[in-house]
């Protein structure tokens, strides 16, 4: 089983995926870890990323996809996954691949950016982030303003496993 965990940063995409990936039994893989440091350095500054910074990174995690996939290995990814094209380079060749869609309101997503440490990603990037989603017809939505033990639980409920 492939899961993508997707939303816009501060979604709970690593919260979740880590959570999800556990009650599956699955290995858990975060997007934000296989950035080039030209990526990590934009973002960091408060920079978009272009789809051509992201067209690489896309496509060497639907190579990890498909490696865990041809193993017979299950793999929870959390990624941003924000546009359709995205999506599609990010899903190639998976059909059986799952996308969960954490779906929160700009105004939650902010307060808990304010909240977070550590992280490289500037909280300014937050409106391109939302200007760049396109809501995926195909996924599982779950809205994130729950505790994230309720959330992977209905997630479970919706991929059919219990």
């Amino acid at each position: 089983m492939i899961v993508v965990v997707m939303g816009v940063t501060g979604a709970g995409k690593t919260t979740v995926g880590e959570r999800l990936a556990a009650a599956l039994g699955a290995a858990f893989l975060d997007a934000d870890d296989y950035h080039p440091p030209e990526n990590v350095a934009k973002m960091r500054a408060g920079t978009p990323l272009t789809d051509g910074d992201r067209q690489p990174w896309l496509e060497r995690l639907n190579a990890l996809l498909r490696r865990r996939a041809a193993e017979g290995g299950s793999v929870v990814l959390a990624c941003s996954a924000l546009k359709a094209a995205y999506r599609s380079t990010l899903l190639a060749g998976l059909p059986e691949a799952r996308v969960v869609f954490l779906r929160g309101s700009r105004e939650l997503i902010r307060a808990r950016l304010a909240a977070r440490r550590g992280h490289y990603m500037n909280p300014a990037l937050l409106d391109s982030q939302f200007a760049a989603l396109e809501t995926p017809a195909e996924a599982i939505v779950v809205d994130v303003d729950g505790a994230p033990a309720a959330l992977v639980a209905a997630i479970v409920r919706a991929l059919g496993r219990r």
